[in-house]
């Protein structure tokens, strides 16, 4: 199944509307595990002043994490980039419509030709290497713009089955994907290979977190891909497994899972 499509009606749903942007940001917070696991992150690298980090949002999509970060620490400096024009300019209205303009840049950029210089504290990179072949050009990139000292977290699907690309149902989500996912070793060899040191690689989406997806994200988006008028259940259905899928995060983010479908890894510039 190919998710861009359902992607582009949700960006064009929300846009234009403030409010509409900010709760359909504060839902993909709240419902997608990834964002648990990156946001931990973020608060531990940047810390509680957040002050003079400067920061790359490669691959921004929606913006979601450019706008969590530029609201919660007021002193960073964000540059997002992605290669979809029309996703940065409904970005850009968006910060203008919240009172954040001139909080960040935006420039349309191809992370394997990366014409950001730099340099950074913190590159943020979530569900984007999935989609690149080149991915060692990048990390090589992200190795040149980074500060001595400058980290990266990497979110991606792992090859455990990420993105459903194990399952047995045809339905998985890997239609706009170059790779099923990383391992443990191949992240770790790639991010080395350029320079960069791994200060950690875990799995998520474990047996708590794989059950939250299906019931949170992988059945509402084949619904959608088969007709966008399942939009108008998606309510009924959200407020059933709300809590149920809320526990499950929890449980996925408080414990170190062996394996899993999704893999988030740190590394820094020496």
């Amino acid at each position: 199944m190919d998710y861009d499509p359902v992607k582009d009606r949700f960006g064009t749903l929300v846009a234009d509307k403030r409010w509409r942007t900010a709760l359909f940001f504060r839902l993909l917070h709240l419902f997608f595990l990834r964002a648990w696991h990156v946001r931990r992150r973020l608060r531990t690298l940047i810390g509680p002043a957040g002050s003079q980090k400067r920061i790359l949002d490669a691959g921004t999509g929606f913006g979601q994490y450019a706008w969590w970060i530029v609201r919660r620490w007021q002193h960073v400096s964000l540059h997002a980039v992605d290669i979809k024009e029309d996703y940065l300019q409904r970005l850009a209205l968006f910060f203008e419509q919240d009172g954040l303009k001139g909080r960040a840049t935006f420039g349309v950029d191809d992370l394997t030709a990366l014409q950001a210089e730099g340099p950074y504290d913190l590159i943020l990179s979530v569900d984007v290497m999935e989609h690149i072949l080149e991915d060692v050009t990048v990390f090589d990139h992200f190795h040149r713009v980074l500060a001595p000292g400058g980290h990266v977290i990497i979110n991606t699907p792992s090859d455990q089955g990420g993105s459903d690309s194990h399952g047995d149902d045809d339905e998985s989500f890997i239609g706009e994907h170059v790779r099923d996912g990383y391992g443990r070793e191949e992240i770790t060899e790639k991010l080395e290979r350029v320079g960069l040191v791994v200060d950690s690689v875990d799995y998520t989406y474990g047996p708590f977190g794989s059950l939250a997806w299906r019931l949170s994200i992988k059945w509402p988006m084949i619904w959608l891909g088969r007709s966008f008028a399942f939009l108008l259940l998606l309510p009924v259905w959200y407020a059933l497994v709300i809590l149920p899928v809320l526990v499950l995060n929890m449980l996925d983010v408080s414990r170190k899972n062996d394996t899993g479908t999704g893999i988030v890894a740190v590394a820094h510039r020496p």
